[in-house]
């Protein structure tokens, strides 16, 4: 049986290259994406092809060179984003838009780019990498929290537009694990004269924190893995600390006033 083909958007570095090595341990033709290729000029884990998912003419140039190199693309790994911190009256505009643009506008136009290769095959298996905080809003990643939450809610729908083709679609959410994704992510700067100084302050610490002390990424490879393997994939999964994943369950059950204190005491606001 010929090997499966997989692409990893965000493919470098993070949860990403996790993914990709063990799928590729697993026999695997796998596939990583990234923004600039001559920043990997030694990366052998795999192949890397250049892309942007902000920029669709990138996109369509990498998903057609593995089409003409393997045929088909068999799995969507949608793992390309970037963070955002910061009160949300202080971020500025066009940092909110590149936000959108990398983590829900970009993945979408991944899926176009892939579902009619999809199609035609009558196969494929698309996951989009979300975030726990896409299920609630959390205090100064709320721009974070919107674009990780309309991520969640367009597969929803376009999961059940796509189930007629034999392509399956399904969200993971992962909670904090250590990567570098709080180097690159936007923070907002601290103002002296802003009267979110001392709250924010606080909170970016406490961010910072837990990205450090995250989980090993390699917990949400082996999870994707298992997805692979799931003969009707789930709409969402989560995966991460107990307490990061049964925060949505609390949200889902508990008052929103009551849940809203527990956030706000967490974060100290």
């Amino acid at each position: 049986m010929k090997s499966q083909v997989v692409l990893i958007t965000g493919g470098s570095s993070g949860i990403g290259r996790s993914i990709g090595n063990l799928l590729l341990s697993k026999g695997f033709r796998v596939y990583g994406s990234s923004r600039d290729l001559s920043k990997y000029r030694d990366f052998d884990d795999f192949e890397l092809v250049q892309m942007d998912v902000r920029q669709p003419d990138t996109i369509s140039e990498a998903v057609q060179s593995i089409l003409d190199k393997e045929g088909r693309i068999d799995i969507l790994v949608n793992n390309a984003g970037v963070g955002i911190t910061g009160p949300v009256e202080e971020i500025p505009r066009k940092e909110i838009e590149n936000n959108f643009s990398v983590n829900f506008f970009g993945p979408l136009e991944v899926i176009k780019a892939v579902l009619p290769s999809m199609r035609h095959q009558g196969s494929g298996l698309i996951i989009n990498i979300t975030s726990i905080a896409g299920y609630m809003g959390l205090p100064y990643r709320g721009i974070y929290s919107a674009s990780k939450g309309a991520l969640e809610l367009v597969t929803e729908a376009l999961r059940m537009e796509i189930k007629a083709f034999g392509i399956h679609m399904t969200n993971l959410a992962p909670g904090d694990f250590a990567t570098n994704i709080a180097s690159g992510r936007y923070h907002a700067p601290v103002l002296n004269d802003s009267p979110y100084k001392d709250s924010y302050s606080k909170s970016l610490a406490m961010m910072n924190q837990h990205v450090d002390s995250g989980s090993d990424p390699q917990l949400v490879a082996r999870a994707v893995y298992r997805i692979i393997h799931q003969s009707k994939p789930r709409v969402h999964y989560r995966v991460g600390d107990w307490m990061q994943k049964i925060s949505v369950s609390l949200k889902r059950i508990l008052p929103d006033k009551v849940f809203e204190k527990l956030l706000s005491h967490h974060y100290k606001l």
